[in-house]
């Protein structure tokens, strides 16, 4: 289930964690789909106690939410790329329409804002290469302020994970 990631200012107080949260957080992380009964056997507590901690956890917003993380290759992406896009103007109107032009393109799985000679890095999925030569030519090149994509393709991911230390 996604969970509304706008936080209220009382979501925002740094909650103090304990070991039994750390714990609950890295099983939580591992599987999200555990059941409570199980998550509370493996932290030794009650299910009671440990359904009010993760509820705690979710509504302090360190937990923002769970999804389902599916395999890029079975779902038929075969490949992914690391696109770097510079804009023509670094001004805040600027960005702000790139940043709302970028969102909706699914292919688009990460948009991050950096510092440095590049305004931004993408990390965008595709079938085969006539589908990043088709993303590349007919969605990024055309979006509002770019005037330069250079691309980087991957050849394996040898760590990825979504997973915190704690």
């Amino acid at each position: 289930m996604k969970r509304n990631m706008a936080a209220t200012p009382k979501k925002m107080q740094k909650m103090e964690l304990d070991t039994k949260d750390r714990l609950l957080l890295r099983l939580l992380q591992d599987d999200a789909r555990i059941s409570n009964s199980d998550l509370a056997d493996r932290v030794h507590l009650s299910p009671s106690a440990t359904l009010r901690r993760v509820k705690a956890l979710e509504d302090s917003g360190l937990i923002a939410g769970s999804a389902v993380v599916l395999d890029e290759k079975k779902a038929g992406f075969a490949g992914t790329a690391f696109v770097f896009v510079t804009l023509d103007q670094q001004k805040r109107g600027a960005l702000d329409t790139f940043e709302i032009a970028i969102k909706p393109i699914s292919e688009v799985l990460e948009c991050w804002l950096l510092a440095g000679q590049a305004d931004y890095l993408l990390r965008v999925i595709f079938r085969d290469t006539s589908d990043l030569e088709r993303i590349h030519s007919e969605i990024i090149t055309q979006l509002p302020h770019v005037v330069r994509v250079q691309s980087t393709l991957t050849l394996r991911a040898v760590k990825r994970t979504t997973r915190l230390p704690m």
